[in-house]
C-alpha cells in the first residue's frame, strides 16, 4: 500500500513550496538520486551552498514512511515517520530545487565529466556530480505463493496494512527490530499474532522485546521457517517447518507480514560503481565512491548502522564533499 504523506502538508508549507520541475534541458551542478533522509539532507545542504541542484526519487521518505514510532531522532522525544517525512520535505521545498517524484532511475553514465541519469520514462538528466541515496527495499522470502499473494494477504508494511487485520490471525516473519515492531502493531488489533524466527533468539533491541511481552495474544516460534504461503484469492494458510525436528505444520491464517530485512537499491549502478558483498555502494570517509564525481550516502552505502539520524548526517556530509568537488571543477 502506498502512503501519500503529501496530504499532511500544512497550508503554510504548500505556500512556501518553491521547488521547480526537474528538466533535461540543463546541466545541474549536482543531481541527487533518492528522497529518504540521506537524499533530503543532501538537498538542503546543496541548496544552502547556492549550487544548482536537482533531486529525483520514486517517493519522498523511503523506508521512513513505514516507520511508525520514532523515539531516537535528536530533537524529538517522539514523532511518527510520516510526520518527520513531512518536515523533511517542507524544508527541502523551501528552495528552488529541481524536483521530480514518482520516477525511477534505471541507468547512469559516469564515464565522462558530465554524468547522466536515465529514468523509466526514457528521460535523461545531466549533472557535474551525483549523490546516490536510494536506500533499501524489503527483502522477500522467495517461497512459493509469496509473490502471487502479495497484496492479497502478504504484506511488507505493517504500518500500512495492520488496521486491515482487526480480529484476524496473522504471521510475522522476522525477529529483528522491524519484525518486533510489526508484531506490536498487529497485536493491538489482531486476534492472534505468530512471530516466526529462524534463530533461537530474538535480535531486536531489548526495549522492543519488552514491549512485545506485554501482549498475551502473541506466540513466538523459534527456529522455524516459512516454506509456503497458500490461498486461492487471499492468504488462507502458511506451511512452517521446525528446523530442529524437521516437522512441518500448516496454520490457518489471514495474513503474512514479512520483516526479514532490506536490500540496497543498487541495480542501476551495479556495473558502474564498486559494491561490497552485501550489494552496498563502497564509499570512503568522504562519501566518495569508486568513480570521481559520484558520491553516495545513507543505507545504500557500506556505512554501518542503518539509522535515520546517521543517514541524514551522511547525506549532509556527501553534499559538502560534492560541493568542494564542484568548486574545484569551476576553478
Amino acid at each position: 500500500m502506498e502512503i501519500n504523506s503529501s496530504l499532511n502538508l500544512s497550508e503554510d508549507d504548500k505556500a512556501n513550496n518553491k521547488a521547480v520541475p526537474l528538466t533535461g534541458d540543463k546541466i545541474y551542478d549536482i543531481l541527487i538520486v533518492g528522497g529518504g533522509p540521506a537524499g533530503l539532507a543532501a538537498a538542503v545542504y546543496c541548496m544552502r551552498k547556492g549550487i544548482d541542484t536537482g533531486l529525483i526519487t520514486e517517493d519522498i521518505g523511503g523506508q521512513l514512511l513505514y516507520t511508525v514510532d520514532i523515539e531516537n531522532y535528536i530533537g524529538y522525544r517522539y514523532i511518527e515517520g510520516v510526520q518527520l517525512v513531512d518536515k523533511f520535505r517542507a524544508q527541502v521545498k523551501q528552495f528552488e530545487i529541481g524536483f521530480k517524484e514518482r520516477s525511477k532511475v534505471t541507468a547512469i553514465n559516469v564515464n565522462e565529466k558530465i554524468k547522466k541519469l536515465t529514468t523509466t520514462e526514457g528521460q535523461t538528466y545531466k549533472a557535474r556530480a551525483l549523490i546516490i541515496a536510494t536506500g533499501k527495499v524489503s527483502r522477500t522470502l522467495g517461497v512459493k505463493g509469496e509473490e502471487r499473494l502479495t497484496g492479497r494477504g502478504v504484506s511488507y508494511c505493517a504500518t500500512c496494512d495492520a488496521p486491515l487485520y482487526k480480529n484476524r490471525r496473522v504471521v510475522v516473519v522476522g525477529g529483528g527490530n522491524s519484525g518486533i515492531e510489526a508484531s506490536i502493531d498487529l497485536a493491538k488489533v489482531a486476534e492472534h499474532v505468530t512471530l516466526v524466527q529462524d534463530l533461537d533468539k530474538l535480535t531486536a533491541d531489548q526495549v522492543l522485546v519488552d514491549k512485545l511481552k506485554q501482549f498475551d495474544n502473541v506466540e513466538i516460534l523459534f527456529e522455524h521457517e516459512v516454506l509456503e504461503i497458500k490461498g486461492d484469492q487471499m492468504v488462507e494458510t502458511v506451511i512452517l517447518r521446525d528446523n530442529k525436528s524437521s516437522e512441518k505444520k500448516e496454520m490457518n491464517i489471514n495474513g503474512v507480514f514479512i520483516e526479514v530485512g532490506l536490500v540496497p537499491n543498487t541495480d542501476f549502478v551495479a556495473d558502474k560503481l564498486s559494491l561490497n558483498k552485501y550489494g552496498e555502494i563502497e564509499i570512503d570517509c568522504g562519501s566518495k565512491t569508486s568513480v570521481e564525481g559520484v558520491f553516495a550516502a545513507g543505507d545504500v552505502t557500506s556505512v554501518p548502522f542503518k539509522q535515520i539520524i546517521i543517514a541524514a548526517g551522511e547525506g549532509a556530509k556527501a553534499a559538502l564533499v560534492a560541493y568542494d568537488y564542484i568548486l574545484k571543477l569551476k576553478d
